[in-house]
């Protein structure tokens, strides 16, 4: 009973004009700005947590393309004089620029964050990177499509995303 007169409440003006507000349908304005900062609060926890997330990742996918890089032949010079650490913010972050010097070429990826370094490799190991990483998309995909048919006896419809499921638009609008 105390949860229905918290939801609720009747107003003095209503008691006396004989109005009950569990008869009209209609909730109190405190319960709506409750709910409201409830929702607000939880979506900006989400966003925050989301963002953390992010931020992790992204570190995360840095290491993991320097790591390759290594594997793949490029050499890291670290920016450990004033001049190198001009040169290196000079440079997009997290980007391979081409270089030509005389007959051959170089390719060079700047990270001024994580080991403040400038990988450079030759054509032969930006070719085996590429290679890497063209082999590691094919395994993700290949991931990807063993997770959605390993069990076909699987029931969407049960969870409500069915044959006919497709949101406010109906189905097969996408």
């Amino acid at each position: 009973m105390f949860f229905l007169s918290h939801l609720y409440s009747v107003s003095r003006m209503g008691q006396d004009a004989g109005i009950n507000r569990m008869e009209t349908g209609r909730t109190s304005m405190g319960y709506r700005t409750t709910l409201r900062h409830l929702y607000t609060g939880g979506a900006l926890l989400l966003a925050a947590s989301a963002s953390l997330t992010a931020c992790e990742s992204v570190h995360d996918q840095i290491v993991d393309k320097e790591n390759s890089l290594a594997a793949a032949g490029f050499v890291a010079r670290p920016a450990n004089t004033p001049e190198r650490q001009v040169m290196l913010q000079k440079l997009p972050p997290n980007r391979f620029l081409q270089k030509s010097f005389g007959d051959h070429m170089l390719y060079v990826y700047s990270d001024p964050k994580v080991c403040n370094c400038l990988y450079v490799g030759n054509q032969a190991a930006y070719g085996r990177y590429m290679s890497y990483v063209q082999a590691q998309n094919l395994a993700d995909q290949q991931q990807m499509t063993a997770d959605m048919y390993q069990d076909a006896s699987w029931n969407w419809g049960m969870w409500g995303w069915g044959g006919g499921w497709g949101g406010p638009w109906g189905g097969g609008w996408w």
